[in-house]
């Protein structure tokens, strides 16, 4: 499992995941995005964005659009996928990153920290109203200077072996359909141009 940039190739993917998991896809961009990657089945499991905004007197970071497949969770996909983030984030010379969620819990392990409306830049107060219109439930912000990111070494560990775990594993942990779907036993069916005559 790995952690790459978002190719323009990803962009309808995207687009699916960002629908079936009801996420913001607010300006768009593929080129924003981070995919986690199986690397033995190429299947992607998760992703997130940087969103860079501007207001008069500031300029700030967001991560947002920060989502994993069901089949690929609890697996530290996620965690990976802030850390990534995070980096480029520093690697773009932001000392500092945001985030507007409904459930901070997950954030605060990596050492986010909640922050008051009123400490946050004018862009990002800008950004958490539009989420508040949006959104149901109460929107959180929270703060992280990029050098105090944390990665518990459980996530690390679970990235390492990270596998959907289920039957369907050998299909991207796609739901499949088997012979006997179709009624089909495979211990004794030939199956090539088998007519049964």
């Amino acid at each position: 499992m790995y952690v790459r940039d978002a190719k323009n190739r990803d962009e309808a993917w995207l687009l699916d995941a960002i629908e079936s998991l009801g996420l913001d896809d607010v300006a768009f961009r593929s080129r924003d995005y981070v995919i986690a990657v199986d690397q033995e089945s190429g299947d992607r499991a998760g992703f997130g964005r940087l969103r860079i905004h501007k207001a008069d007197d500031d300029e700030a970071i967001e991560l947002t659009g920060i989502g994993v497949l069901p089949e690929w969770r609890d697996h530290g996909v996620g965690a990976h996928i802030v850390e990534r983030l995070v980096d480029t984030a520093a690697a773009e010379a932001f000392e500092t990153v945001y985030v507007l969620t409904d459930q901070p819990e997950y954030l605060t392990q990596f050492g986010f920290d909640p922050v008051e409306d009123d400490a946050v830049p004018t862009s990002i107060a800008e950004r958490r109203a539009e989420k508040r219109e949006t959104l149901d439930g109460e929107i959180i912000s929270l703060r992280l200077p990029t050098e105090e990111f944390e990665m518990p070494d459980r996530f690390r560990e679970a990235f390492k072996r990270a596998d959907p775990g289920d039957d369907d594993a050998g299909n991207g942990g796609r739901p499949g359909e088997s012979p006997e779907d179709f009624g089909i036993d495979p211990d004794t069916a030939t199956y090539k141009y088998d007519t049964g005559r």
